[in-house]
């Protein structure tokens, strides 16, 4: 645990040797402080009260104060303080209230000297001025300070803080008669000695109690306060007002803050409970600490630099029972453990990249790096002995994305242009289809599409865009419900051909097949009777053999086609299906149609044909109305994360009960108030509204109920209606008359928010249409908007 490093300094003819060491005391220590030479350090507790010699090695205990027939309350100590000027004088606060002086010149084994017993309560704080030997200031938890003649043996002013506590008390440095203080209710006050009767100045210095206070030992104007709020803060005094010029955030409550002597910006601090370590910040860099020891095993509970003009040695003491003498060269340091770099990504696609030298520097004195530009480069801070605990800095560079290249007009027009209710599931899913494709969201747009097939009753689903392609003469439409495609697919694939000349014709007019065609040619092949094979669906190969009849052995005489008995009983009956489509049975019997147009219009053959098709029969009996749910949730939680809360909350309402089931309620909570959120920024308040209104999750759905209140003034006595009714409770009017008609106003009722008179929404708007003034005759320039 000890470190073997030395130092020798040499101050103003006293030469200060040492290392890291520590030595353990006999119970924990409260407080501590060091004699104006350095040679001694006194430490003081509930249990111990000792002072120990700082040698080269080791610390020599030197004295034990608590000595005495009967060891009283006087001797348990919250503080102690060891004058600067008079070596042998120190000052306690006890526990019990009391401030006792200590003379270590006496003869006796018993040091104490005086005892002053005028607080009520425990005393937090004493403080020996600067300069004047006989002068003690203390702070109790009664409330009070008091400052302490040594020569009259009894105090000579009190201070009244008018709060609960005073945490700590501190002489300035350089002005004579000014002292600070801070309070438990977070405030600090600025008093002079000479005017007991009322501070100076008084300012709220941190959120909740302020524990101690420090003056700067070289800037008359500098005060830093530590408190319960995690924070150190620098107040400039010099201003009118108390100026906070420095915050440094920590993790733990402070107890104490010592500035660091000879360095203007360095400053210790210890916490008051969790944190054991002692901090050394630069106040310049409030974020990460300059240096930091770690040697504590429990609550540090004082700190005090060596000398005063000894900037590399810390003592302090703690609550497991050890004294340390702290060496700064052997601090860790925490900046050496922290990444130098940083890359972050803003909402709108911005880029920040702090590193010690940037390498995208505009700057022509820069030197270009090399390597592949492509990728970041980063740097990382070699250590260099010569400049121990140097500043390090960083330089940030920030990449804004052009204007309009990361624009969010797709969502502002999306969240406008949808349509969540009032209209079929088919036709909503249709209709925010092609809100997407418009707006080039082509994923989001096959989702829509997706769904509407999914969930939408197959017999409802009107023809959709899907791929096709048609013949060279004609098109085929598609049929209008997935039942006349499924009666098609439930029909016979294979006919028996006969000898009939108009085989083509007949079988295309046919309604028992209405997928079927002739070939465009209506060629006449050679070849045997051999049955002719129908494909359905996707096929690989060449077009032409998605439908494909063997032709090969056709025989050129006429030839009749019958369905060619099976080898099981039907079931039931057959029915013929309706003929084909009307308009084009129209089309064909037209007498303004030729044949050959006839003909290419009904007989156009299908190069190539590629469409999900879902029989009635198959859909009732083996997919469920929720088969599809597990991936619509999956779906939903991929647009979720990608950060498009705008589909999963659209989806969410659009489909309801469908696949509400399927999303736990805290998600569907999060998605709709992360969606309501982005919908407020970009003032789409309409929309938003009408999503909190769209709700299924029962906690957005009260969203409109609250923080909405209407302040209504009487527009008699201009003052509030403290009533439901319409008679004002003050001048015992009726609020709500009609300025044109002076009626009482039931229904709507619209007002003047300049002048507060109104009346039926009809008669005022009727009156501003040709006038300007109001019609109460009060003289204000009314407008109706």
């Amino acid at each position: 645990m000890e470190k073997m490093s030395r130092v020798t300094t040499a101050l103003s003819g006293v030469t200060i040797t040492g290392r890291t060491m520590f030595c353990h005391l006999d119970a924990p220590a409260n407080a501590i402080s060091v004699c104006r030479d350095a040679a001694q350090v006194v430490v003081a507790g509930r249990n111990i009260f000792k002072i120990y010699s700082v040698e080269e090695e080791q610390f020599v205990e030197k004295a034990n104060l608590r000595v005495g027939r009967k060891l009283s309350l006087n001797f348990s100590c919250a503080d102690v303080v060891w004058h600067q000027v008079e070596e042998n004088l120190l000052a306690t606060a006890a526990t019990n209230g009391a401030v006792v002086t200590w003379n270590l010149g006496k003869p006796s084994r018993n040091k104490q000297d005086q005892l002053f017993t005028e607080h009520k309560r425990t005393v937090n704080k004493v403080c020996f001025h600067p300069t004047e030997g006989y002068m003690l200031l203390s702070g109790s938890q009664d409330g009070y300070m008091k400052c302490f003649d040594l020569r009259k043996r009894e105090s000579v002013s009190t201070f009244s803080g008018q709060s609960e506590s005073v945490r700590d008390v501190q002489f300035s440095i350089r002005d004579y008669f000014t002292f600070a203080a801070s309070f438990e209710n977070g405030n600090v006050q600025i008093w002079d000695i000479r005017r007991p009767d009322r501070y100076e100045r008084m300012f709220t210095a941190h959120n909740g109690p302020v524990f101690c206070c420090d003056w700067h030992p070289d800037d008359r104007g500098w005060l830093a306060t530590g408190g319960r709020d995690k924070m150190v803060k620098v107040w400039d005094m010099t201003t009118t007002r108390a100026k906070e010029i420095y915050c440094v955030q920590t993790i733990a409550s402070v107890a104490r803050v010592k500035w660091r002597p000879e360095m203007k910006y360095h400053l210790a601090t210890c916490s008051m409970m969790v944190d054991h370590n002692i901090y050394v910040w630069d106040v310049r860099r409030p974020y990460i600490p300059f240096a930091m020891f770690e040697e504590h095993k429990d609550v540090t509970t004082g700190i005090v630099w060596r000398h005063i003009h000894e900037p590399y040695y810390l003592l302090s003491g703690s609550k497991d029972s050890t004294l340390y003498q702290h060496m700064f060269r052997d601090a860790s340091r925490p900046v050496d453990r922290a990444n130098p770099e940083g890359l972050c990504y803003g909402l709108f696609g911005d880029l920040a990249f702090a590193g010690k030298d940037s390498p995208f520097s505009t700057d022509s004195n820069h030197k270009a790096y090399g390597g592949d530009r492509r990728y970041p480069i980063f740097f990382f801070k070699k250590p260099d002995l010569s400049e121990q605990f140097a500043n390090v800095s960083s330089a940030l560079s920030v990449f804004e994305t052009e204007a309009g290249s990361n624009s969010m007009d797709w969502f502002v027009q999306t969240a406008r242009q949808y349509i969540l209710t009032g209209r079929p599931l088919a036709e909503l899913c249709d209709h925010n289809a092609k809100v997407a494709k418009e707006l080039y969201r082509f994923q989001v747009a096959q989702t829509w599409t997706m769904l509407r097939i999914v969930y939408s009753n197959p017999g409802a689903i009107a023809p959709v865009n899907l791929n096709q392609s048609i013949g060279k003469s004609g098109a085929l439409p598609l049929m209008n419900s997935f039942k006349e495609i499924s009666a098609a697919l439930g029909n016979e694939a294979r006919l028996e051909r006969g000898k009939s000349e108009n085989w083509q014709e007949s079988n295309h007019l046919d309604s028992s097949n209405p997928l079927i065609t002739a070939n465009e040619e209506n060629e006449e092949t050679e070849g045997s009777d051999v049955p002719a094979d129908y494909f359905f669906g996707d096929v690989e190969g060449d077009e032409d053999d998605l439908y494909m009849v063997d032709h090969e052995n056709a025989p050129a005489e006429e030839q009749d086609y019958v369905l060619p008995q099976e080898a099981f009983p039907l079931r039931h009956e057959i029915i013929d299906n309706p003929l084909a489509p009307d308009h084009l049975q129209e089309k064909v019997d037209s007498p303004h149609v030729s044949g050959n147009e006839a003909e290419t219009v009904c007989l156009t053959p299908i190069e190539s044909f590629s469409l999900m098709l879902i029989s009635q029969p198959l859909y009732d009996a083996f997919l469920p109305s929720d088969y599809f749910n597990p991936l619509v949730r999956d779906m939903l939680h991929y647009y979720a994360e990608q950060g498009d809360v705008q589909m999963a909350v659209s989806v969410l309402i659009v489909l309801g009960d469908r696949i509400r089931k399927e999303i736990d309620e805290q998600t569907q909570e999060h998605w709709y108030t992360s969606y309501i959120d982005v919908l407020q920024r970009f003032k789409l308040w309409n929309v938003s509204n009408q999503v909190i209104k769209l709700s299924t999750c029962s906690s957005i759905n009260c969203l409109n109920q609250e923080s909405t209140t209407l302040h209504i003034n009487c527009s008699n006595c201009k003052r509030p209606m403290s009533s439901k009714g319409w008679i004002c409770d003050r001048c015992r009017q009726c609020a709500s008359m009609c300025a044109v008609c002076h009626q009482v106003v039931k229904g709507l009722f619209v007002w003047c928010q300049g002048c507060s008179h109104g009346g039926h929404l009809q008669h005022i708007m009727n009156w501003l249409r040709t006038r300007s003034h109001c019609p109460a005759g009060c003289g204000h320039l009314c407008e109706y908007t």
